[in-house]
């Protein structure tokens, strides 16, 4: 899966930033990884990490034990864990998040259970990151807009 989103073009050609599929994968696995750590990565091992697959169990454990193995031959240390949700709120297509409510509402959008359910789990997990409080969300509304919301 290498499709990146439209609203990322500006990084992905580089990989400054860590893609949206990347941090899926990341949250999959249980693994914080720092924007510090993602700039010590060399391009080619950046590019590896968006190929590599991360949904079966053996995958998951697979880019966990990758992506600990990169940072600790970068930094020393390993990276930091994350909780992995038994049932993620991007692979569920009847709840919309409550964070993804208020930034729709705080831009006057509407978006209806059907438009949610309609959109691939990676989609969700987009709009669900990019309306975290502690996120910057200029890419919120462009994403939207790539999806067909607005």
């Amino acid at each position: 899966m290498t499709n990146f989103f439209q609203f990322e073009a500006d990084f992905v050609d580089s990989l400054r930033c860590i893609p949206m599929q990347v941090r899926m994968k990341l949250d999959t696995c249980g693994t914080k990884l720092k924007l510090t750590h993602w700039h010590q990565f060399t391009q080619e091992e950046r590019q590896e990490l968006v190929e590599k697959p991360c949904t079966t169990v053996e995958e998951i454990q697979t880019y966990r034990e990758d992506i600990q193995n990169l940072v600790i031959n970068h930094t020393g240390t390993p990276a930091s864990d994350l909780p992995i949700e038994d049932n993620p709120a991007w692979m569920d297509a009847t709840t919309i998040p409550p964070t993804v409510q208020e930034k729709v509402q705080e831009l006057g959008v509407s978006l209806t259970l059907q438009n949610w359910a309609s959109l691939t789990s990676t989609q969700r997990f987009a709009l669900i990151k990019l309306s975290r409080p502690s996120h910057e969300n200029k890419n919120f509304l462009p994403a939207l807009k790539e999806f067909q919301l607005v």
